[in-house]
């Protein structure tokens, strides 16, 4: 049934179709048989992508890759691949932190080299879903692949270090895809014996897609899709081979939810409270919202505006209405024109369905879209499109092939051009939520953000601006009030400091950054007892804080309670071995100790770090005359 699809490509295989003497047309001499090559068109696409890409040289690092990346501390802090495959700090990307592991350890945090990875495992996708479609018969199978990798959509997944969890589960999605859709084409044939490892591996790399980012527990569906595809119709004998693979899904599903409930204490949240009405209406807005983008990506932005839903109101589930009617239609003539159609509207919803916020997730609060979120859903439409292009340039320009591949370019140089534009918007923190800004002015997690980068830079009073106005525009964003907090306390308005803090722990008591801001202004203003209580709750929260231990270590050594402040210290330079304080007070807490020779490690190692201190200087000078003084009395 799917080769009445197949068509002329410079890129893929050929069928002719007989034509009438009368109406034959002297066809276009031959291609040259190296254009024909697969290593070529390989080569050209990935070429491509490195070319769109090519902004990433200059691209630092953006929004949470200090999370995920620069200040993780299975990356750079004490913990390390024990702790990101048997904990909640994997996350639900345990083999992406383990390449972030790997990365950190080759290369240091130098930026250009997690881009570079970035934009070659996005390149090494894109000729992956070239030979998933070929081996799926798919007509136009290289200009669907091109269209998907330098469409604008995917700049984010790309240009976005932490987003190397799309490029890499993408990796390995494709692979199990491509090693099934073998296996199922050399499935009792004589080619059985060769193709033995496909099954096999199409589980290895299943397993490594669903630890490489949790959203890939879609594959069994997706799965299921390719096998009718290619049989005509489902057969009930392919589920026995999909089961092993569900299986891994729904484990992959559990160890994700664990990891956000573990790792994210419950937030009381009115704003974002939905009900199942309301969920589902969503649910249909996202889908046309994320295909209209395939047809039409602009604007892009950082944060979309989040729709109001009355879910009291029967045209909010008109969207979802439309999609379920479309679907049932292609279903009932999947026998003829529709087939393709159901096939990849099909697989659009199967790959995008974990993001359909049917299940909540931090972000719904400020968006229900973003564009990475359909980086695998968008194969499908995409893929639909090459096939059409191509049948479509076939019947307006019959054997003029030069034309047609002239067409091709074009539109692939424009979207590559889009695509390259867009890419310069993520070369920083400032040059990303400037351009959030302007898009997208009422979001309050924008204005937040653009006053992180602000306050950064040293620039408080602007930085304060944006902490205000993130607040009028939501007065319970407990990270603004805590932001605005931090901002006043540098100003020195310590008390105003005090009542954002406890706003902000108002809306948010699990909000371990607030609880250490608050500590540190009441530590400022001599309550010791209040401040180390604020500390300790920081650190029940989350033990990984080495800004809290060093606090907490300073009031206990204020209380004259030295050894427990000496502890504090230690427990934070194992977090972050390169803390200039941490050193500085474990210096003065072992001098207080008497320990000089041990403070005088600690100082040198903190002027190693900080070289301009006076006062480390100092207080080393101090420590070699103690321990020369000693020395003396030894002798």
């Amino acid at each position: 049934m799917a080769k009445q699809f197949m068509s002329k490509s410079a890129a893929d295989e050929k069928v002719s179709t007989p034509r009438p003497a009368a109406r034959r047309i002297v066809s276009a001499p031959p291609l040259p048989e190296w254009l024909n090559r697969d290593w070529l068109w390989g080569l050209v696409l990935i070429l491509a992508v490195i070319l769109t890409y090519t902004p990433v040289w200059w691209a630092g690092y953006i929004w949470d890759d200090d999370i995920n990346v620069t200040a993780d501390p299975c990356i750079v802090g004490p913990f390390g691949l024990r702790e990101i495959w048997t904990t909640h700090a994997g996350q639900f990307f345990p083999l992406v932190l383990t390449t972030f592991w790997m990365e950190h350890a080759l290369w240091g945090l130098a930026p250009l080299p997690y881009h570079l990875m970035n934009v070659l495992l996005h390149a090494a996708c894109a000729v992956l879903l070239w030979r998933v479609l070929r081996n799926l018969r798919i007509p136009g199978a290289w200009l669907g692949a091109a269209l998907w990798a330098l469409h604008p959509l995917q700049v984010e997944s790309v240009a976005w270090v932490s987003e190397m969890k799309n490029t890499q589960s993408g990796l390995f999605y494709l692979l199990s895809i491509l090693f099934f859709v073998r296996w199922l084409k050399t499935r009792g044939t004589h080619e059985r014996n060769s193709g033995g490892w496909n099954y096999p591996l199409t589980l290895l790399f299943a397993a490594l897609a669903m630890a490489s980012k949790s959203s890939t527990v879609v594959l069994p569906g997706v799965l299921c899709l390719c096998a009718w595809w290619i049989e005509g119709r489902w057969q009930w004998r392919n589920l026995a081979k999909v089961v092993p693979i569900l299986l891994m899904s729904a484990v992959a599903a559990a160890l994700s939810m664990w990891s956000y409930i573990v790792g994210t204490p419950t937030i009381a949240d009115p704003p974002a409270a939905r009900g199942w009405p309301e969920r589902a209406a969503a649910a249909g807005d996202v889908i046309w919202f994320y295909l209209g983008k395939l047809v039409w990506p602009h604007p892009l932005m950082t944060i979309y505006p989040r729709w109001q839903i009355n879910a009291g109101q029967g045209y909010s589930y008109l969207p979802l209405l439309a999609v379920i009617i479309v679907l049932s239609i292609l279903w009932f003539k999947r026998e003829s024109w529709s087939r393709p159609w159901f096939f990849a509207l099909a697989y659009f919803l199967v790959a995008v369905s974990p993001f359909l916020t049917l299940i909540d997730q931090g972000f719904w609060r400020y968006s229900f879209v973003e564009d990475h979120l359909q980086y695998l859903a968008a194969m499908g439409p995409l893929a639909l499109a090459g096939a059409g292009l191509i049948r479509l340039a076939d019947w307006a320009f019959p054997e003029r092939r030069t034309l047609q591949s002239t067409l091709y370019a074009i539109l692939l140089l424009i979207l590559g051009g889009v695509s390259w534009q867009r890419i310069w918007v993520y070369e920083s923190q400032e040059t990303l939520w400037i351009d959030a800004l302007i898009k997208n002015p009422n979001c309050p997690e924008t204005h937040d953000n653009f006053g992180m980068v602000l306050f950064q830079e040293g620039r408080v009073d602007e930085a304060m601006v944006q902490f205000k106005k993130a607040l009028e525009i939501d007065p319970n964003y407990a990270d603004a009030h805590n932001n605005f907090g931090w901002a006043l306390f540098q100003k020195g308005q310590a008390d105003e400091a005090i009542a954002q803090y406890q706003q902000a722990l108002k809306i948010n008591p699990h909000g371990y950054s607030a609880h250490c801001n608050l500590g540190t202004a009441l530590l400022q203003k001599g309550q010791l007892d209040e401040a180390m209580d604020q500390f300790q709750m920081a650190l029940r929260i989350d033990p990984t804080i080495a800004a809290a231990h060093i606090n907490l270590g300073w009031a206990l050594f204020q209380k004259g309670r030295v050894d427990e402040a000496v502890a504090q210290y230690q427990k934070a330079l194992k977090i972050n071995p390169h803390d200039y304080s941490a050193h500085y007070n474990l210096g003065t807490a072992l001098l207080q100790k008497g320990q000089a020779d041990g403070a005088i490690a600690q100082f040198q190692e903190a002027l190693r770090l900080k070289p301009n201190s006076a006062t480390a200087q100092d207080d080393l000078a101090k420590a070699e005359a103690i321990l020369r003084q000693q020395v003396q009395e030894k002798q």
